[in-house]
Parts: C-alpha cells; structure tokens; sequence
C-alpha cells in the first residue's frame, strides 16, 4: 500500500509545512495494516519508528505495578505515537494495541536520519513538530498529575 497523507493536514506533524514537504516524506514513511487486537508495540521494547494513523484506534497502555494493564489514552486518524524512537531509539514507555483494523505510516529511525542528510530542512521542520507535540504532551501530563494530587489532598483552590 502506498504511502498518501490525504485527509491528515490537520496532523500536528505537517504544521506548516507545504504540499511539496508533505509528498516528500510520503516517500519516506512506510504504510503497515492490522487488524483489531495485533499489537504495535509493547512497553520496554526497543524504539524504532514513529507512527501516524490513517485510519483505526490505537490503545496506548501501561503495565501497572499489580500486573493490570491501565489504558492511558486511546488514539485515532491524524494522531502520532512513538515518536521519541526517532531521535534516541530507547525502550518503549508504553504498549501500543490496534483497537480497530488500522492503517499506520510509518517513520524509521533509520528513514529519519536518511531524510536529515539529504533534506535537512525539511527534517529541522518535522523534528520541531515532533517536538513541539511531545512537548504538549508533558505539559498535559503535569497538569493532569497536578489535579490527581488536588483531589487527593481535597484541595481544588490552589
């Protein structure tokens, strides 16, 4: 299956970037199908690509200290995961699950750092992207674990 970004532009991942950057890095993800229930990935596995979902639901998970697993968010077309393997390929933190059959693009590690030597504009704007969603995304987490702590101690007015 070829790789075509149609219906994703609002993807944080092609923010301001041009019909020509998109088709671009339509060469360099790679498309994947599953089915409900295949697993993409599972926590402490090594990291190797990042994803972007055409179509389907994904269940990002964590394995909890009394062995349950804890969904943490479900995620569906136009969203991104995993996208830390590109730049440190360090163990998963999490388990990626199809909830529904899925289309996934798929960007290497290695695809990555091709596209920084032979584009490395092009690749300056995807990694600000990247960066600026995962950067959102700890900014969300804080403010979620500051609540939990809130409603813990019973204070809602700090």
């Amino acid at each position: 299956m070829n790789v075509d970004f149609t219906g994703l532009d609002d993807s944080p991942i092609f923010e301001g970037l041009s019909s020509s950057d998109t088709r671009t890095l339509e060469k360099v993800f790679s498309s994947k199908e599953m089915g409900a229930g295949k697993t993409v990935f599972i926590e402490n596995m090594q990291g190797e690509s990042l994803y972007l979902i055409k179509e389907g639901t994904i269940c990002i998970s964590k394995m909890m200290a009394e062995g349950d697993e804890e969904t943490l968010v479900v995620l569906g077309p136009a969203d991104v995961f995993g996208e830390m393997a590109i730049f440190d390929g360090a163990h998963r933190s999490a388990t990626a699950r199809v909830a529904e059959n899925a289309v996934l693009f798929c960007l290497s590690k290695t695809g990555f750092e091709k596209l920084s030597l032979e584009n490395p504009t092009l690749c300056l704007k995807l990694a600000v992207n990247i960066n600026r969603l995962f950067s959102e995304r700890i900014r969300s987490s804080q403010a979620a674990h500051r609540e939990i702590l809130l409603d813990a101690l019973g204070r809602r007015d700090l």
